[in-house]
């Protein structure tokens, strides 16, 4: 007869549980994963395939009894690291998305507003275009591999244990957020650049030509420039989207 102890199911068990909570919490607040139109069962077999792959690589998890305390604690500290890495990539599309913003300002089409289902309020159209860009950006550069390997390696740099509190401690999520303005304005840059050059010509021409409506003839130049000279930028956004990425990433290895 097949007989087993209460200390033999904790150790098939934790191996399992607990990367498959880290990387369902990452998947929870992930770019793209996280959006409604990927089902919820998605999610948690990815969760569950990835955890189940890590096997081979992953450091030896301790046996933790889920009734006891301890479980709690381990249960936060796979929560809070999955979160931290969902919301870490999730900066890095925010800083594009905010250099959107900028640009869309200077052209002036901040006027049209449009729906985002990632974050459920409204977002406007150079950004709404730069997010869904950046996407596809994410996809062919294979950034959820990168996100998948560094959420693995965490598990060396952030051994299972009843230390929630340890990793934000030592990462330090709440600085984060300069990476949105610098990335942001480094991206829109070149824009702001172009269009305020824009601006002084259509500047001097109005001080030469007072006779010339330059209100009537300023939006479609403007508009005009804004569109060229995002079409001729938008190849270049790979390279500084993959190199925050990479940085944002190695806090977890």
């Amino acid at each position: 007869m097949l007989t087993f102890t209460e200390a033999q199911v904790w150790a098939w068990l934790g191996p399992i549980l607990w990367p498959f909570l880290r990387v369902l919490a990452l998947f929870t607040a992930m770019p793209i994963f996280a959006q409604a139109a990927v089902p919820v069962r998605v999610r948690i077999a990815l969760a569950f395939f990835i955890a189940l792959c890590a096997q081979g690589v992953m450091p030896p998890v301790p046996v933790i009894p889920l009734d006891s305390p301890v479980a709690l604690q381990v249960l936060a500290q796979q929560l809070v690291i999955g979160l931290a890495l969902g919301f870490a990539v999730r900066m890095v599309f925010a800083a594009v998305e905010f250099a959107g913003e900028i640009i869309g300002l200077q052209m002036g089409l901040n006027y049209a507003g449009f729906f985002d289902p990632s974050t459920g309020g409204t977002t406007t159209a150079v950004s709404r275009f730069f997010g869904v860009s950046v996407s596809w950006v994410f996809i062919v550069i294979n950034g959820h591999l990168l996100v998948i390997a560094a959420v693995v390696a965490s598990f060396d740099a952030f051994p299972i244990g009843p230390e929630p509190f340890a990793f934000l401690r030592q990462v330090q999520p709440q600085v984060w957020g300069a990476e949105i303005f610098s990335l942001g304005l480094w991206i829109a840059l070149p824009m702001v650049a172009m269009l305020l050059f824009t601006n002084l010509v259509l500047g001097l021409i109005s001080r030469v030509a007072q006779q010339m409506n330059i209100f009537a003839i300023g939006f479609p130049v403007t508009l005009a420039v804004g569109l060229l000279g995002t079409l001729l930028t938008l190849p270049l956004l790979q390279a500084p989207f993959l190199m925050v990425l990479q940085r944002m990433l190695e806090h977890f290895q």
